[in-house]
């Protein structure tokens, strides 16, 4: 899902960077569909190392969402022998093995919320940003289909408000803050440990559903919840899992740039003095 100013020299840099914009680690430009020099100029959007992005983001979470969401149809069709602790678990699992697998390739984003704070922090292009949520909610929709022709229309793996929407707003807004904190912080800065990442992200997906579950569903992720709900034809509730993950998301990639480190001045990070010379003549 997800460098910074310091890059150490045992490697750590690569796989955050990787998981930043899909770049294949350490820097490396050509993976980069604007920049490859076997891209068109015209069309950069075609270029062979985009198309492997998006099918990755289709195969990831497809892969997310059929793991996580199974869970919850088999603990319904068999009275409960996955048990809410071994959903949890599923979902954290789920996550952290296609961040390790289709990271260096994509991003692996798998999250529409994830991609649009990216690109508001300049760390995505925003040209891409439609393609990507696209493909995010391919692979969701395919889950739910395949999940629907397994176990029938009587188990609705989608997500909606156990109170009230307000409720269910916070708790995803408070929560998806929390993941896009951690997923900027081991993603995005090259002084974290970067072969830790999907572990640090999935783990914080496991303890978001563990408290949050219960409540809204703990989606954090408007892919998870519109793929199963339009498999289903429900949507109650559905605008609560498309504001309070993309709030929550922007949100918490903005927190973490605040306290991101750098040792550059003040007026070279915003790039303009004039904010500071409005304050003095006030």
């Amino acid at each position: 899902m997800p460098g910074g100013e310091h890059g150490g020299s045992n490697g750590l840099q690569e796989h955050a960077g990787a998981l930043e914009e899909g770049r294949g680690g350490g820097g490396n430009e050509a993976e980069d569909p604007e920049k490859s020099p076997n891209s068109s100029g015209k069309h950069p959007m075609l270029s062979v190392q985009f198309v492997q992005k998006i099918l990755a983001e289709i195969f990831g979470t497809y892969f997310l969402i059929f793991a996580g969401c199974a869970a919850v149809a088999v603990n319904q069709r068999t009275a409960g022998t996955v048990t809410f602790p071994g959903i949890c678990i599923t979902w954290g699992l789920a996550v952290m093995v296609m961040v390790y697998s289709v990271g260096h390739i994509s991003g692996a984003h798998f999250n529409p919320a994830v991609t649009f704070a990216f690109a508001t922090c300049g760390r995505f292009p925003w040209k891409q940003v439609p393609a990507y949520a696209a493909a995010q909610l391919i692979g969701s929709t395919a889950a739910g289909l395949t999940l629907r022709l397994l176990f029938g229309r009587e188990h609705f793996v989608g997500t909606v408000p156990a109170g009230s929407d307000v409720q269910s707003l916070v708790l995803e807004f408070i929560i998806t803050f929390y993941l896009m904190f951690v997923v900027s912080g081991v993603a995005t800065d090259n002084r974290a440990i970067g072969e830790l990442a999907g572990l640090a992200v999935g783990a914080t997906v496991l303890l978001n559903v563990l408290f949050a579950g219960p409540i809204s569903g703990a989606s954090m992720n408007p892919a998870r919840t519109l793929g199963p709900a339009m498999v289903a034809g429900r949507y109650k509730g559905i605008w609560v899992y498309i504001v309070g993950p993309v709030g929550g998301a922007v949100a918490g990639a903005w927190a973490y740039n605040l306290i991101r480190f750098t040792n550059k001045p003040l007026r070279e990070i915003t790039r303009t003095g004039s904010f500071l010379r409005s304050a003095r003549m006030g």
